[in-house]
């Protein structure tokens, strides 16, 4: 069973960086088989879909909310997914979750066909 685990969460001010990252281990299917995402929860909200990256790292999609912010990027060598995020807001501010999609690419944009889910990591945007 892949194993998901994200780090880099923390507390930030507007306008300011930070870089997640999720490391994938155990046996089962090879990273650099599967696309990957990210998602986010806010408090009180549901489940929202941040952007997806394909196998290889040739592709990827943004919803609309990060789009020009937020880059998304993974290291197969290393099984790591990223996601680098810019200009941060205070509406930011969610639990972060990565996640294995069962196919290479992600073309439904939400959360339907990930199958593996990391743990989350908070972030906080402070304003």
């Amino acid at each position: 069973q892949v194993q998901l685990v994200e780090s880099g969460g923390g507390l930030v001010q507007a306008g300011g960086s930070l870089r997640l990252s999720c490391a994938a281990s155990g046996p089962g299917r090879t990273f650099s088989s599967y696309a990957m995402g990210w998602f986010r929860q806010a408090p009180g909200k549901e489940r929202e879909f941040v952007g997806t990256i394909s196998w290889s790292g040739g592709s990827t999609y943004y919803a609309d909310s990060v789009k020009g912010r937020f880059t998304i990027s993974r290291d197969n060598a290393k099984n790591t997914v990223y996601l680098q995020m810019s200009s941060l807001k205070p509406e930011d501010t969610a639990v972060y979750y990565c996640s294995g999609h069962r196919s290479r690419y992600d073309s439904t944009w939400n959360a339907d066909g990930y199958v593996y889910w990391g743990q989350g990591t908070q972030v906080t945007v402070s304003s």
